[in-house]
């Protein structure tokens, strides 16, 4: 075995990215040690690393932060989107400092190792991000080891036999194993996550998704949303509660029979990993079902994808794919811009769209669909994440607009 010797390796180097195509980026470790195997993409947010990492829809893959400064203002309990990271790793261009937040619980070195996932600081992430921009999203293998000591073929051989994201569903992987409800509000400086009663408990939240049992008697008067689990955020379930629905999540298997015995009054589909085909061939059935009650339907991100294959279009694998805080987004009804934050790397085909399926929204970077309507059913979706507050309101109106549907029908 060729295993890189630390000395001949810059600074020492006690962290590597090996990618398929043969190169090897050096880096210093951070985090926990050992290696993980996936897809490189990069992330051109400023600010909310933690919600980045924690977010299952990055499940699969390793993050390039194109923002130099990851880690300055630390880690705490709350900016977290799931109770673990589900990305794999990240590469950043400076080392992390020591915090600078008033908020900051813990270093996000220390945040990575105790929730076992890899960094590597002293990347040239410019360079890398220009070679996702150029050549596509590679496959590549991250790794740590404090002694310096790297088995580079068996790394880069480890990256070419991974098979990559298309053809893959990772939401069964990342969605709850159970049924929950969920009636946490949004955050606010001084009093933290709102409730619909003040006498509310604290709820325990798992990775599973299993809060205290208690809900408060105004919350069961409020219409009901049954949001389907294919990776779920928890701020667009905060988002939900805050539009003031009653919020009740099952597992992204869940059948349509087993979703109408719970007698919503709409449907949501979140967000998730993978290849939106691959899950579809659950999903779509169910979707297509739960169409022809004429009920209201909100999709985001992998659910707006697979809203679109259900009513007949095509989803595809993007060369870069779509990831950050500053993506501007027209909304094609009154020409207004909304800044949007995405994570994505398959897209609907807007050609593919059946003439029941009207355009709402189109990315101003490529012109990629980013949401559509039906004409003839009370549904819509948007590929980008209105929950995440990149604008920072500018996308929030989405959920009023379905709340305001419920038990309205077609």
């Amino acid at each position: 075995m060729a295993v890189a010797d630390p000395e001949r390796a810059p600074d020492k180097a006690t962290g590597v990215l090996v990618l398929a195509d043969g190169s090897v980026i050096w880096g210093h470790g951070l985090g926990a040690e050992g290696q993980a195997v996936g897809e490189v993409c990069f992330n051109t947010a400023m600010t909310g690393y933690q919600e980045v990492m924690t977010d299952p829809s990055y499940a699969g893959q390793i993050i390039t932060f194109t923002f130099p400064h990851i880690g300055n203002v630390g880690a705490n309990v709350d900016d977290v989107e799931a109770l673990n990271p589900h990305a794999l790793g990240c590469a950043l261009r400076e080392d992390i400092t020591q915090p600078s937040n008033f908020r900051a619980t813990q270093n996000f070195d220390a945040w990575l190792k105790s929730n076992g996932r890899i960094g590597i600081a002293g990347v040239d992430t410019r360079a890398l991000t220009r070679r996702i921009r150029m050549n596509g999203a590679p496959n590549g293998v991250i790794a740590h080891d404090a002694k310096g000591a790297f088995d580079i073929d068996a790394l880069l051989a480890r990256a070419r036999a991974w098979p990559g994201l298309e053809g893959m569903d990772l939401a069964k992987d990342v969605s709850a194993r159970q049924t929950y409800k969920w009636d946490e509000g949004l955050w606010k400086l001084g009093t933290g996550y709102a409730r619909p009663s003040t006498s509310r408990g604290t709820n325990d939240f798992s990775e599973q998704g299993s809060p205290s049992s208690f809900v408060s008697s105004e919350v069961e008067t409020r219409p009901h949303v049954v949001a389907i689990d294919y990776g779920i955020k928890r701020n667009i379930l905060r988002n939900l509660v805050d539009a003031g629905a009653r919020v009740t999540v099952l597992p992204a298997r869940a059948t349509f029979e087993e979703i109408m015995a719970h007698e919503p009054d709409g449907l949501f589909l979140s967000n998730g990993p993978g290849d939106p085909a691959a899950t579809g061939v659950y999903a779509v059935p169910m979707i297509q079902q739960w169409l022809d009650t004429r009920k209201p339907l909100f999709g985001i991100c992998l659910g707006h994808q697979m809203l679109g294959i259900a009513v007949g279009a095509k989803t595809a694998k993007m060369h870069q794919g779509h990831r950050g805080a500053n993506h501007p987004v027209k909304r094609l009804d009154d020409g207004r811009v909304e800044i949007t934050s995405m994570n994505h790397g398959f897209a609907v085909e807007a050609a593919t769209l059946p003439e029941n399926a009207r355009a709402t929204h189109v990315s101003l970077f490529d012109g990629s669909n980013c949401g559509f309507e039906l004409t003839d059913r009370p549904a819509f979706s948007v590929q980008y994440h209105p929950e995440a507050s990149p604008g920072p309101q500018d996308s929030h109106y989405l959920f009023e607009k379905f709340v305001g549907m419920l038990g309205k029908g077609a």
